[in-house]
């Protein structure tokens, strides 16, 4: 046990920030599970970009959700700074204990100032300054070599201020609701899947240097529906992942069921937690499958499996043999094409999928 462990026992409210996107935010909850399961009489807040709450609503462990929204930035100097002011009054009122930021946003000094907090904890990072290092009671220290699970990363925060989680405690958590599954189950009815086994899969990603190619999502669509596999393919509600759709589509002898652009966050959740595996690259829908206990296929480029990779649940990453990999570019050379993804055959994710399902 660290000889500084923070009490516990002493405190009544905590504030978690995690200011990153979606697969980030998500792979943060279990910290919310194992902090109320070590400390069942504290109230435990959230502080996130608005897009990615829904990955952190009703989740059983946390009081409160509190949104940033960007958009604020595009109302004008006042407009932004009534909302920051807002902001910062209600947590100011929610009378934190504990500030428990998980990761090098700046906003987590300041939060840990002016919330009053007695204790704060954040990443112990580099370059910072002495004005980060004494917002914050206690720094956590960052694997100085990028093979851990940002799962255990964030759960590091916790250890630091004397938290040992339990392994049956770090499993990821995502409701998806009672609304966005009856709405999932009525546009799988509609289309004859309301008890049929089906295939997700998933292929766009917001960054196009983690996607595979169109004509080899197609090649494997076409692959799955010869083995008599219903597909369903899901994309966010973007022109450019909805056009990488339909870039797949007509490449497609055989047919689909389409609904890019047409679930949210929850729904997609919802439709993950149905189907009989996924299939899909380094991206937030491959970690939202993984929460609601779906089998994985991952495709891995120049992002890493052992940080990003499938999160305790039956998988298999598929990846090549580039020496150079994983890189983090965004594409070769910045080019934004990843000859690490481009390369990897159809049929190396058809065995992975074979091996998976026979499991």
């Amino acid at each position: 046990m660290v000889k500084d462990a923070v009490p516990l026992q002493d405190l009544r409210r905590a504030l978690v920030v995690k200011l990153r996107h979606h697969g980030d935010v998500l792979l943060a909850s279990p910290v919310f599970s194992v902090l109320k399961n070590h400390a069942p009489h504290l109230e435990i807040d959230a502080l996130v970009y608005a897009e990615t709450a829904p990955m952190l609503e009703l989740h059983p462990a946390i009081a409160a959700v509190h949104a940033i929204d960007r958009d604020w930035k595009k109302r004008g100097p006042l407009a932004q700074a009534a909302a920051e002011w807002s902001l910062l009054s209600r947590l100011r009122r929610r009378g934190y204990d504990i500030v428990i930021h998980l990761s090098e946003h700046p906003r987590g000094a300041w939060l840990a100032r002016l919330t009053g907090a007695r204790y704060a904890v954040a990443p112990r990072a580099g370059g910072k300054g002495r004005w980060w290092s004494r917002s914050f009671t206690h720094l956590y220290a960052l694997p100085r070599v990028p093979r851990r699970h940002m799962v255990e990363v964030n759960l590091d925060a916790l250890r630091r201020i004397g938290v040992q989680p339990r392994d049956d405690e770090r499993w990821l958590t995502l409701v998806a609701g009672p609304g966005p599954d009856a709405r999932v189950g009525e546009l799988l009815a509609a289309h004859g899947l309301a008890s049929a086994k089906f295939v997700h899969l998933h292929p766009a990603s917001r960054w196009q240097f983690k996607c595979w190619e169109p004509e080899r999502n197609a090649a494997l669509i076409d692959a799955l529906a010869a083995r008599g596999h219903q597909v369903v393919v899901t994309a966010a509600p973007d022109d450019e992942e909805r056009e990488f759709v339909a870039r797949i589509a007509h490449r497609c002898s055989s047919p689909f069921i389409d609904l890019a652009g047409k679930l949210s966050l929850k729904e997609l959740a919802a439709l993950a937690g149905r189907a009989w595996l996924f299939i899909g690259v380094d991206s937030a829908p491959m970690h939202v499958a993984a929460a609601m206990g779906t089998p994985v296929v991952a495709l891995f480029g120049p992002s890493g499996e052992l940080e990003w990779g499938p999160w305790r649940v039956p998988h298999r990453v598929v990846t090549s043999s580039h020496p150079c990999r994983p890189c983090g570019n965004d594409g070769c050379g910045g080019g934004k094409v990843s000859e690490c993804l481009t390369t990897l055959s159809v049929g190396r994710v058809m065995l992975a999928v074979d091996e998976l399902l026979a499991s």
